[in-house]
């Protein structure tokens, strides 16, 4: 066990064999497809966003009143916020997805640590926000059941 750990201490750097820069360089290509990808679904959600707000505007000032609820006219701005909030949620995550790869891509053409190091980084606060968001909807998901079930036993209980 103390033979491990001198040997341990020793190697200070990590190498990369040609299969591990294959591997990386086969994954910067497909984060970079990906983040593109992201980046056009973005511009999709801000469009929609202004069209679906615009039309649904215009419907809600066609209908009798009283027909489109409690949001009335407004909800052609309740549609354009909302998928404006998820085009700004979805930057973020795609704008570090992309750092990676562009990163990653510079580290392995001019063998640069660094650069590997600071495309790890955006990786890390790729993985970080998704992961943030996925307890956030969790949360979300659990507060929706638990009031569910709330409402159903109050229902159930006042007949």
């Amino acid at each position: 066990m103390e033979v491990y750990n001198e040997i341990e201490e020793e190697v200070t750097e990590l190498q990369l064999n040609d299969s591990a820069k294959g591997f990386l360089k086969e994954a910067a290509k497909w984060a970079y497809f990906l983040s593109i990808l992201g980046y056009i679904m973005i511009g999709f959600f801000v469009v929609f966003a202004l069209f679906a707000g615009a039309i649904f505007s215009s419907v809600g000032q066609m209908m009798p009143l009283g027909q489109m609820g409690m949001f009335g006219s407004s909800f052609g701005i309740i549609v354009t916020f909302f998928y404006l909030l998820i085009a700004a949620l979805y930057f973020f995550p795609i704008y570090y997805l992309n750092k990676f790869s562009s990163n990653l891509k510079l580290a392995l053409k001019n063998k640069d640590s660094a650069a590997l190091a600071g495309s790890f980084e955006y990786l890390k606060s790729h993985y970080k926000f998704i992961g943030i968001m996925a307890i956030v909807t969790l949360s979300f998901y659990a507060l929706f059941i638990i009031g569910a079930i709330v409402v159903a036993v109050a229902a159930a209980f006042s007949h």
